[in-house]
Parts: C-alpha cells; sequence; structure tokens
C-alpha cells in the first residue's frame, strides 16, 4: 500500500501541466499518481466550485476541508481508493468543533479527547492575549482526519509565517497539531525545514549557527526523534542525502537549479515504524511548486513474538455496500452528488432542452386536419405567431425575418443606396403577398400582431460613408480615396495647377502604373507597392488617376518620410539588454507583477540561475559567502537603460556632425 503527499498549488492549475493536461478525467491524475491514499494540500477551491468529476472520481472516495470564510485558498483533500482501503471514520479539523448537519455522533468521532486551550501553553498574540479557544485555528480548512484501523491518517497544511503578526498562529497550530495521541501518520506541507540539510543555504555559516533559533524550527526538532515521539519516515531512509528538496520558489526559476528547501513530511509514530517499507520524494514529476512525497507498507510484518501479520487484517477491507461503510464525510455521501439535491449546474448542462407542452399545439388545431406544413417547414407561421412542431423544438431565429425590414442592411450589400431600397421594400411586399395565398387556420384566441405590422423605422443612411469613396460605382472607398481632394471642393485639375509633364512620368519607369486601377478590389494593395517602391529608389511617384499632382511627392519628401520611418523603426525597437558588471553577460528583462506603483514596469537583473550563495545583496548575504558562480546583484530599471541609450546616440550624432562641419 503507497501513501502520497502532495501540495498541488490550487486543484484547477494542476491539469495545465504535463502529463497531467493529457488526462480528460480526474479519475486518471489519480490513477496515474499510483497511490492507494492520496493526500492534496492548497486544493484553493470551495464545495460550491466542486464538480463531480473532482468530487468523486469513483472508484475513489474524496474527502475534503475547506476554509470558512476565504474562498479560494488553503484546503486539504484525501482520496481513498475503494477497491483497496476504506476508513472507518473521518473528521474535519484537529479540534474536533467543525462538525457537519447533523453533527458527528460519539460513535462516528475519531478520539474521545481533543485539545483544550486551556490545557495548553500557547503563544499569545501581538497585543499579549492568548486565544482562548481552537475554533479559529480551525477555520482555514488545513486539516483532515481519518481512521484506518492500525493507525489515524492526519492530511495538514501548516500555516505558513507571511508576517511576523502570523507567527502566533502559526505556532499555536503546531502545537494544537502536536496534541493528537494514539498511533498516527502525519502527512503533509509543515512549512519548517527541520535540519540545515533541508534548507539550501543551510550549510552557510551564517545560517548554520542561528538556524534553530526561530521558534517553529526549535518545536519542530523537539517534537522529531530523538527528541520526540515523531520520526521523519522520508529521512530515515536517507539520512545523509543532500538536495532532497520538495518546495521551490517558481518566480525566480530556482527548481531548475534544486534551489529549494524540505518543507513536506511524512512522520509516524514508534509503533508503525515496523509496517514501513520504503520512503522517497519525487522530484520530477511537476505540476506546481512542491513536489509528491510517499511511503510504501509492507504486506506483512513478523512481530517480536514471532506472529505474523497481514496488512489486510489490521485495516478495513472495502464491502461489497461501499456507501455504508464509507464514513459521512465523504463526498458522495454528500445531498448533492448522492442525487438527494438537484444542482443549479443541472439545469444548464449540453443536453437540456426547453419543454413546451405538447397538447397546446394539438388543441389549436381540428382533429383530423392535416397538418399545414411537413415537419421541417418554417416555424413562421401564416398570422405571424410562431408554432412548435415538437414538444422539444427550439425557437426559430427571427433574424432573417427582421432583415428585411431593415433597409440599412441592405444598402451595405446592394451595388446603390436606391436599389437596395427598392429590393428591400419588394421584399416586405412579396411576403405579405405570400401570407395571403396561404389559407391561415382559425384563431382560438386574440388576434396576435402580424409581422409585418411591425413599424419599419427606416434609417438614413451615412453620407460621410457614402463620399469616402469617390465616384466609385460601388459605394467602397480605397484607401488612395481618403488621402485625395474632393473635386466638389476644389476646382478642376486643368485650372488649377498644369498637370505633370508626361515625360516626367515617363522617365518613372514604374511597373505597376498600368496596372493600377483604383476600382479595383487590390486598388489598395497595389498603391501600397507604388509607394513602397518610390521610397526604396528615392523617386517622385506618377499620380494616379484619382490622385492630382498636387499629391504627388518630390524625391526630397521621400527621403524625410526615409528618415522618419527610420527614426520611429528606431524609437520603438527593444531595448538592447545590457550587460551585469560580475560576469559581463547580456541581462534578462523582468517584469514587476506585485500590486504597487511599480506595477508593469520592466527591469533587468543577472541571467545565471539561482543556487546556493547567490548574491542577494550586501545587506542580504556576508561577501564571503557569495558563489560567483550564480546570480549576482545586478539591477536596472529598463528605462534607465533606455535613457542611456538615447543619450549616447545624442551625443554620436553630435560628434558625427562636428567632425563633418571641420
Amino acid at each position: 500500500m503507497r501513501i502520497l503527499s502532495w501540495n498541488i498549488n490550487g486543484v484547477r492549475t494542476l491539469p495545465q501541466y504535463h502529463p497531467w493536461n493529457t488526462f480528460k478525467t480526474f479519475r486518471e491524475i489519480l490513477t496515474h499518481l499510483q497511490a492507494d491514499i492520496v493526500c492534496f494540500q492548497e486544493m484553493k477551491t470551495a464545495r460550491s466550485g466542486l464538480n463531480r468529476n473532482i468530487a468523486v472520481p469513483t472508484p475513489f472516495d474524496g474527502y475534503f476541508s475547506f476554509p470558512a470564510n476565504k474562498g479560494g485558498y488553503s484546503g486539504v483533500a484525501v482520496y481513498t481508493d475503494s477497491r483497496t482501503v476504506t476508513p472507518l471514520k473521518a473528521e474535519e479539523g484537529l479540534s474536533g468543533t467543525i462538525q457537519p448537519k447533523p453533527p458527528l455522533s460519539q460513535d462516528e468521532r475519531i478520539s474521545r479527547h481533543y485539545p483544550c486551550a486551556d490545557e495548553m501553553n500557547l503563544m499569545p498574540d501581538e497585543h499579549g492575549i492568548e486565544p482562548s479557544e481552537l475554533t479559529s485555528l480551525d477555520g482555514e480548512g488545513r486539516a483532515l482526519m481519518l481512521d484506518f484501523g492500525l493507525f489515524v491518517l492526519i492530511n495538514v497544511y501548516c500555516p505558513n509565517e507571511t508576517s511576523d503578526s502570523r507567527l502566533p498562529f502559526k505556532m499555536n497550530y503546531h502545537f494544537m497539531l502536536q496534541e493528537r495521541g494514539r498511533d498516527i501518520i502525519v502527512v503533509g506541507d509543515i512549512n519548517v525545514c527541520a535540519t540545515p540539510l533541508d534548507h539550501c543555504d543551510g550549510h552557510l555559516a551564517s545560517n548554520a549557527a542561528t538556524f534553530y533559533d526561530h521558534p517553529a524550527r526549535a518545536w519542530f526538532r523537539d517534537w522529531l526523534a530523538p527528541n520526540g515521539c515523531m520520526t521523519d519516515v522520508v529521512r530515515a531512509f536517507w539520512p545523509c542525502r543532500k538536495g532532497m528538496y520538495t518546495c521551490w520558489n517558481t518566480k525566480i526559476c530556482a527548481r531548475e537549479t534544486n534551489y529549494g528547501t524540505r518543507v513536506d513530511y511524512i512522520l509516524a509514530t514508534k509503533g508503525i515504524l515496523p509496517w514501513i517499507k520504503h520512503g522517497d520524494i519525487q522530484r520530477f514529476i511537476k505540476g506546481s511548486d512542491h513536489c509528491p512525497i510517499y511511503v510504501d507498507l509492507h504486506d506483512e510484518i513478523t512481530t517480536d513474538d514471532g506472529r505474523k501479520l497481514r496488512l489486510s487484517e489490521v485495516m478495513p477491507q472495502p464491502t461489497e455496500d461501499k456507501t455504508a461503510a464509507a464514513p459521512r464525510l465523504a463526498a458522495r455521501c454528500w445531498d448533492e452528488f448522492s442525487g438527494k439535491q438537484t444542482l443549479l449546474s443541472a439545469f444548464f448542462s449540453k443536453g437540456a432542452r426547453v419543454s413546451t407542452a405538447a397538447g397546446a399545439s394539438d388543441s389549436s388545431s381540428p382533429s383530423g386536419s392535416p397538418s399545414a406544413s411537413p415537419p421541417q417547414a418554417s416555424a413562421i407561421s401564416p398570422t405571424g405567431s410562431t408554432t412548435l412542431s415538437a414538444p422539444d423544438a427550439v425557437l426559430p431565429d427571427r433574424t432573417e425575418s427582421l432583415d428585411l425590414a431593415n433597409p440599412l442592411m441592405h444598402e451595405s450589400r446592394s451595388p446603390t443606396a436606391e436599389s437596395s431600397k427598392a429590393k428591400s421594400t419588394g421584399a416586405i411586399k412579396t411576403g405579405v403577398a405570400e401570407q395571403e395565398k396561404i389559407p391561415s387556420k382559425p384563431p382560438t384566441g386574440p388576434p396576435k400582431r402580424k409581422l409585418t405590422d411591425v413599424p419599419v423605422t427606416r434609417t438614413k443612411p451615412n453620407k460621410k460613408l457614402r463620399h469616402a469613396g469617390g465616384s466609385s460605382a460601388a459605394g467602397t472607398g480605397t484607401l488612395d480615396a481618403f488621402f485625395t481632394t474632393p473635386q466638389s471642393s476644389q476646382p478642376s485639375q486643368s485650372q488649377s495647377r498644369p498637370s505633370l509633364p508626361q515625360s516626367q512620368s515617363q522617365t518613372n519607369n514604374d511597373p505597376l502604373a498600368s496596372d493600377y486601377d483604383p476600382l479595383s478590389p487590390n486598388s489598395d494593395y497595389q498603391l501600397a507597392l507604388r509607394l513602397s517602391l518610390c521610397m526604396d529608389e528615392d523617386i517622385p511617384c506618377e499620380p494616379g488617376p484619382s490622385q492630382t499632382a498636387e499629391s504627388a511627392m518630390e524625391p526630397s519628401q521621400y527621403r524625410s518620410s526615409s528618415g522618419s520611418k527610420a527614426a520611429w523603426s528606431k524609437l520603438m525597437a527593444p531595448v538592447e539588454p545590457p550587460k551585469c558588471n560580475v560576469h559581463g553577460e547580456p541581462a534578462k528583462l523582468y517584469t514587476v507583477n506585485k500590486p504597487g506603483p511599480n506595477k508593469g514596469k520592466t527591469f533587468f537583473l543577472c541571467s545565471r540561475p539561482v543556487g546556493p550563495g547567490y548574491d542577494k545583496g550586501k545587506g542580504e548575504r556576508p561577501r564571503d559567502e557569495v558563489d560567483h558562480r550564480y546570480r549576482c546583484n545586478f539591477f536596472k530599471w529598463a528605462s534607465e537603460v533606455r535613457r542611456e541609450a538615447s543619450s549616447s546616440t545624442s551625443s554620436s550624432s553630435l560628434t558625427s556632425v562636428s567632425s563633418s562641419q571641420k
């Protein structure tokens, strides 16, 4: 039997990684982990956000604990393979104060004694007040307890010390976890490094001397063997193994160089140790900033008195009536997944249809009369009312019928506005005539309004759009027409200015001059080719049929346009990365994502990866402990780099101008 623990950092983010994105269901993900008991931390979901795929992945039974107030935060889950193991009891939390509805009976509870705040030495908060109850500690959905007979499994996600004010909450949660008795196996994210060997910088002299000064590390050292009752199972199999880390900072790509910490553990009391077969981490399984850890149990052991015990004899085995055997905390016993309650999402599922009364349509027509139209006919009746040919029929789309009454839609499709107006009017008249020919059924209720009775609102066509196309017959403007002077507002070409000499237009040798047609669909593309050719060769471009001689640009103007284009290209070009001071290598560009005044700004850091002893800065790490094989403390804002590049360019241009004048 295998017990696996993994901080997945969100149940919705796990399927975004390989190989989990290749599986279609959550059951396939659990099967791929190859464990009989799977414990997850940081589910980051709520009960209302769980679907059947995650809550009841048959044949696995799911047990969940959610935060009381914060949605998408914390949360733990335990999945048990019902084919191999079934828990006897299950509880949420460590204090025994979190109860389902109705509350657990005495026989359903795992323990008869629970931690009490009055009997514990708790740490006071920043105001010097000690907590008088433990309900607040259990209100963040951080623990699940399952009784398997041989042992009690505790899946826990201990708080992280995000600030100094959070330290009392973290320590008091550790004290409450320590109060749990009996033979137990504690799995999960403890958020504490046990020894300097479990920290990437633990070997440095400055850290090793003060490693246990932190109260959480001191508590953990006293709880573990040989000082305490709990045994670090994975470390027991690998006592001198370095780099056995389970968590990495993904923001600085620390996993690439294995610059991490070991904060995920599987702990067991002395009575369970004979059953432990092996334990290890699975560093190369990705999908989170943590990696899975596991332990394997023996199928059979021999006691000190020579008796042989099988695991199947001391642990409950699944029965045929799985519903009766599963504890009430199992997700398949919830009302929404046991058929006692209908989910709101069921009304909006893909197969849901709007059902109507079939007798309503039948009663409107006399019995024995033939139908007015076949089943595949139009859903619009001659009287303008809508009829359904089947109970599950979908309401017809009336967009096409309403389109006839909108002349503006047809103006954009027809060659001219007058013809489109005539067509739309004729279409309406034709529809009315056809409706008059079809015999209508006698109305059974109040007369309904006809579709043609809807008042037609004729929108005046936009004159700006009509005149933008110049004299185009199709009414669609070209790119060339937008840059010409309207002929109606100015005198003709021959009166305003003399036309361009024919000899000049012939010397241009423009291969596109004969093919250019402003009325063709490709006129914009042809004009772009002409302008590009003229700019590259610094020659004046022959004006097209819709251009005037005034619009023809001189060669000097084309040169200035080319220079402007080059200037804009240089301005919008990406900033050339600077080189770090220590390694002389191009730096890497980053973006600030933290909320604040600098959010969205870009900056440069040393491109080398982080590692043990990388330079955090003079205030963070002593100079004699810096390892220059890893990232140095180079930092520079991208705006500063761009400013320096522009100033150097302007100074070099001034130097070249002065030298040319000399």
